[in-house]
Formats: C-alpha cells, sequence, structure tokens
C-alpha cells in the first residue's frame, strides 16, 4: 500500500470516528425521548427486531452465507449482549437520566477486563490496575448506593454492562476456537436476542406504541444510524486505525451521551456524579493510552466486542 493510500485510509478511519461518537452518545437521548410514546419492552423489541433486518440485508448484499455460526456459542450470546444488554439499558432509561445511564452501561471494558482476569487468567497489567480503581470509584459516584429509592436505574446500567461484557468473554472464547465472520455473528446473534424481546413486548404490552412522527424518527435513527450505519464506520475504522487509537476516539460517546442530556434533556449532573463521570472518562482514556504505548492490538474477537451495542449505542 502506498503512503498516500495509507494516509488515505487513516483520514477516513479518523472520521468515521468523528462520525460516530456523536451519533452514538446521542442515541441515548433519542431512546429517552422515544420512551415518551411507547414502553421500554416494546421500542427495543421493534429497535432489535428493525436491525436484524437490516443485517440480514447486509449479509445478502455483500453475499456471504446464512448459515448461522455454531448455534451454541450465539445463542447464549445474542442473550447477553442483546436480550439482556438492551432490556436492562431501556429500563433504566426508561426510569432513569440518559446521560448517567448512557455513562453507566459503557463501563463494560472494565467488566471485560475483570471477566478476562478471572475466567481466561489475562492479567491486568501496570496502568490497567488504577484505571480499574477509578472506573469503580466512579461508579459509586455516579450510582448513589447511599440512595436506595434512587440507584436502581444506575445498578441496571451497570449489570447492563456487565452481562455485556459477559457476552464478550463469550466472543473472545469463540474465536480462540474457530475463525467466525464478524457480519455473521453480528447478525445471527441479534436475531437469536430478538426472539425473547419480542417475546416479552408481546406478552406485557396492551397496545400498540404511539405511532407518532417522533417515535418513527427515533426508531429509524436507532435502527438506520446508531446500528446500521455505525456498525459499518466502526468496523473500517478498527481496520484503519491502531485499536488503541479506535478506543481512545469513543471517549467521546459517553461524553456526548451526557452533554446532550444536560442540554436537550435539562438532566443537570450533580457535584458528586459530575466527579464519578470525570473518573469513569479519565479511566477510560488511560486504558486506552496504555493499549497506544504498549502497542498492543485487539484481536479479532476483541473487535467483536466492541461492536455490540448498537441498538442504544
Amino acid at each position: 500500500m502506498t503512503e498516500a493510500r495509507q494516509n488515505r485510509t487513516r483520514d477516513l478511519g479518523v472520521l468515521s470516528l468523528a462520525v460516530i461518537a456523536p451519533v452514538w452518545g446521542y442515541s441515548w437521548i433519542v431512546i429517552k425521548v422515544g420512551l415518551r410514546y411507547s414502553t421500554p419492552y416494546t421500542f427495543i423489541a421493534l429497535a432489535t427486531a428493525g436491525c436484524t433486518v437490516c443485517f440480514f440485508v447486509a449479509l445478502l448484499a455483500t453475499r456471504r452465507s446464512l448459515r448461522p455460526p455454531p448455534v451454541t456459542w450465539t445463542a447464549p450470546i445474542g442473550f447477553l449482549q442483546t436480550s439482556l444488554f438492551n432490556l436492562l439499558a431501556t429500563v433504566a432509561l426508561g426510569t432513569g437520566g440518559a446521560g448517567k445511564v448512557s455513562v453507566l452501561a459503557y463501563t463494560m471494558p472494565f467488566w471485560l477486563l475483570l471477566l478476562a482476569w478471572l475466567f481466561l487468567g489475562e492479567r491486568l497489567r501496570s496502568l490497567q490496575w488504577p484505571a480499574v480503581a477509578l472506573a469503580f470509584a466512579g461508579l459509586v459516584l455516579v450510582v448513589g448506593p447511599w440512595d436506595i429509592g434512587g440507584a436502581l436505574p444506575g445498578i441496571l446500567a451497570c449489570v447492563a454492562g456487565l452481562v455485556w461484557a459477559a457476552g464478550g468473554l463469550l466472543i473472545k472464547l469463540l474465536h480462540g476456537r474457530e475463525r467466525v465472520d464478524a457480519l455473521s455473528l453480528t447478525t445471527w446473534q441479534m436475531a437469536f436476542g430478538a426472539i425473547p424481546l419480542v417475546a416479552i413486548a408481546a406478552l406485557t404490552e396492551s397496545g400498540w406504541p404511539e405511532w407518532t412522527g417522533t417515535f418513527i424518527a427515533c426508531l429509524a435513527y436507532v435502527v438506520l444510524l446508531s446500528s446500521g450505519l455505525c456498525w459499518v464506520l466502526w468496523t473500517h475504522a478498527l481496520h484503519s486505525l491502531p485499536a488503541g487509537a479506535a478506543g481512545m476516539g469513543t471517549l467521546a460517546v459517553p461524553v456526548v451521551g451526557v452533554t446532550a442530556a444536560w442540554i436537550q434533556l435539562g438532566e443537570r449532573p450533580t457535584v458528586v456524579e459530575a466527579a464519578g463521570i470525570a473518573l469513569i472518562v479519565t479511566a477510560l482514556a488511560a486504558l486506552a493510552t496504555y493499549g497506544i504505548v504498549a502497542g498492543r492490538r485487539v484481536t479479532h474477537a476483541s473487535t467483536e466486542v466492541t461492536v455490540m451495542p448498537p441498538v442504544v449505542e
């Protein structure tokens, strides 16, 4: 590859990140607005079903096989990263602030580090330990466990990040055993994960959502932009830039979520919450910096781990 072509590829990767961060960050506010016209169960079922259709269209457009990856792996991944993550995060949005939930759900990299340490024997090194400590300190400040009545949305968002990381751990294990196409795995795990969400919505709903123009726009934003478009751009960014640099570029996602929630929804964080958010973002930056300095490149399995929260990020 010539130097000019390398520079062009790098510039396009940076441009991709410049689009991804605000789109993913703002999607939390979009869903919060959409929930004014629908219950969380209905919204997430419709969004996930729409995303699944889009990914199957992408499979057909790229002439990939429609045969699913190993179901014994793909179905549990879908249950964790699509069913549980999206359900918990959306219910948290229904009862809590969009900015706060976006930050807490985005802590999945820290949960993944700890799960990989516990179950895969991947050691935490140097800067990773203080980064994890900062993250947990930030979690305590943002969740506010001393406020029993108001802590539930934060707890749900944290658990959402944890179950998504558990799905990421399964992806790492799967890729350690066989090669799996990224788009195929994404499509089929979302399809398997959509089944429980649709069933829950069907069993708990007494009527359809209000099909206003705003609701349709919110649904379209989640399906077409924060899922479809951003998946393509994120994949391109990961192939065009070092993994550490790509990770650094996504730091703006929770920042955009908090800022947009403050401006549009009037969700002004308290001093304690703001301190916690600052600690979490600092910890994310420390981990990304460590990845760049150490020259570590995320494996293909890890790449999947970062790609997969398209419905609510």
